[in-house]
């Protein structure tokens, strides 16, 4: 089926994701999206239903976190007609930035933000391909928020419920295409 020319018919987007046992490390079952992503198809029918989720919200801006939050999160941001902005890991953006530290089962990571990349009052959408713990996306929020954004919902191509990261999202519209 060409993109631009969709059927009636959902695509069972969840047989196009590749399960990778013991990565990155053993006991973890990596859900990988890079098949969807390889398929026509599929990377439409993926943005257009993450759009379904985001249009309503009338977001500005579409925040995608690294690395693979920046491929659909700029093509929803294309498909939006918004702009799209970048959170990083320390040290990759070539400007000033704001950060936020988070933990991690294991320790700590940060995230970055251009210090200009939100005015106050700007509507951000925040999207990632994963929700886990919760903690990379509620860091994310903080960076949205200490900027003086307005978080109008948060879009994950898979989420895993059974790590409960809507809970750090508490008040926040969270929205997932799949979940294990």
């Amino acid at each position: 089926m060409h993109p631009l020319m969709p059927s009636n018919e959902p695509l069972d987007l969840a047989s196009k994701i590749r399960d990778i046992p013991d990565f990155p490390k053993r006991g973890i079952v990596f859900k990988d999206i890079m098949p969807l992503l390889a398929d026509p198809d599929g990377l439409h029918e993926t943005v257009e239903r993450l759009a379904e989720f985001a249009e309503p919200r009338k977001p500005d801006l579409i925040l995608g976190a690294e690395a693979r939050g920046f491929i659909l999160g700029a093509a929803l941001a294309y498909r939006l007609h918004c702009g799209f902005i970048a959170a990083r890991k320390p040290g990759k953006l070539p400007w000033r930035t704001v950060s936020v530290k988070y933990a991690l089962e294991y320790g700590f990571d940060a995230l970055e933000l251009h210090a200009d990349a939100i005015t106050p009052g700007k509507r951000v959408l925040i999207h990632d391909d994963l929700l886990a713990t919760g903690g990379t996306a509620r860091a994310k929020v903080d960076l949205v928020e200490q900027l003086g954004g307005e978080v109008v919902g948060l879009a994950f191509v898979i989420e895993l419920e059974f790590l409960n990261g809507r809970e750090r999202l508490e008040g926040y519209d969270v929205f997932s295409l799949l979940k294990y």
